[in-house]
């Protein structure tokens, strides 16, 4: 990773106050589960988005980015890859700030729409490593 994209995720890491989980599941043992603790325990304010769900670590569900009534920071995709492009879709239209697609997760034409869009992308990630290296 380059400095550059290196300051960049410390700067979205440090501004965002609200990130949707896409994918977010009420099964402990899912990475989503973990990484949405860690989000939690590091001050952000977390709005799991399932349709499968009503509640997860004590947040609200959403059924889509759409349904969510808050300014949405970062949109974090635990999805596989072929559902990336309309969760894109959505977090442009909500006006989302960031795309974060979670290890395995990428979609470089989806990536691509996004940051014609002006949003910060980063592709087959983990954002609690990177907030773990950012908070050591």
């Amino acid at each position: 990773m380059s400095p550059t994209e290196e300051n960049s995720i410390t700067e979205i890491l440090a501004s965002a106050k609200t990130i949707a989980v896409v994918g977010l599941s009420r099964k402990p043992y899912r990475a989503s589960f973990g990484v949405s603790e860690t989000l939690q325990e590091s001050g952000y304010r977390i709005f799991p988005v399932n349709p499968n769900e009503t509640e997860v670590l004590g947040e609200k569900c959403y059924s889509c980015l759409e349904d969510i009534p808050e300014k949405i920071d970062i949109v974090d995709i635990f999805r596989r890859s072929e559902f990336v492009p309309e969760i894109v879709d959505a977090a442009i239209r909500i006006g989302a700030r960031a795309i974060w697609m979670q290890e395995g997760v990428e979609d470089e034409a989806s990536a691509e729409r996004a940051r014609r869009a002006g949003l910060f992308v980063i592709m087959d990630n983990c954002i609690a490593k990177e907030i773990y290296k950012r908070h050591k």
